[in-house]
């Protein structure tokens, strides 16, 4: 794996932890940064023996605390477009991952930091995190596809009282409103999505993959477009080792070894 300025990659068997490491900036995403979470994710993509990344901030404060907002403020509506444009199609290969990715929110998750939470699988988060998308504090939109995850995770009530008022809420309402997934005390959070990705990785790998598949494609769809969706990768799972491997060693009552075939 290369080396990133604005990352910090450490790999731990099949299980990657990233770190994004702007700790003066409260881990802001400035452009370079946002080039380097595409750069990385393209290459863990490619990598067969990556079962699952966590995804997480330096420091004891923030996750990420917003994009930058001393990069973006003189540039021009196009520019502010294009740079939207760029952090929706980062966030996209995140969302759309084959493996599953793990959000470890450590501190603040405010505007780009919490849409960037939000493109990942599961969010577990300290019981120090705070969360918000204050844009219009600043007279912007969310743009990093804020507006569109958050009403599809809380609703699009919860999202227009979150989103319109530019408030922040702490851990244990973003829990209830369904934004996290898990609280956790602040010292067990990486522990805690470590954990969690040490068991997602002993399932059959092509099943969590099509799985993820199915739940983010399907709920584009309507009912019965996503029912037949859901067939098809159902069909194809029965064409995997994988499969033979699970039902086997169901039936002979034993753990299963699976291989990603």
């Amino acid at each position: 794996m290369q080396a990133y300025n604005n990352l910090i990659v450490e790999r731990d068997g099949a299980v990657v932890v990233i770190t994004i490491n702007r700790p003066k900036e409260l881990n802001a995403l400035n452009r370079a940064t946002v080039l380097e979470l595409d750069s990385v994710f393209k290459a863990l993509e490619a990598d067969s023996a990556v079962g699952a990344v966590i995804l997480t901030g330096s420091g004891e404060k923030a996750f990420v605390a917003g994009a930058d907002i001393a990069e973006m403020a003189n540039i021009s509506a196009v520019a502010a477009r294009d740079w939207a444009r760029l952090g929706q199609q980062v966030f996209s290969r995140i969302e759309n991952f084959p493996r599953v990715v793990i959000a470890a929110i450590n501190g603040f998750a405010l505007g780009g930091g919490c849409e960037l939470s939000m493109a990942c699988d599961i969010r577990v988060a300290s019981e120090k995190a705070r969360f918000g998308q204050p844009e219009v504090n600043l007279g912007i939109t969310p743009g990093f596809a804020g507006t569109q995850r958050l009403a599809r995770l809380a609703g699009k009530s919860q999202a227009k009282l979150l989103i319109l008022t530019g408030d922040i809420i702490d851990a244990q309402e973003a829990r209830a409103i369904g934004l996290v997934d898990k609280v956790v005390g602040h010292a067990e959070l990486l522990t805690a999505a470590k954990d969690l990705a040490g068991r997602i990785i002993t399932k059959a790998p092509i099943a969590v993959s099509q799985a993820k598949t199915a739940i983010n494609r399907g709920v584009e769809l309507d009912s019965e477009q996503a029912y037949a969706f859901e067939a098809e990768l159902f069909g194809m799972c029965f064409t995997t080792d994988d499969q033979t491997e699970g039902m086997s060693a169901f039936l002979e009552k034993r753990k299963p070894v699976f291989k990603g075939q």
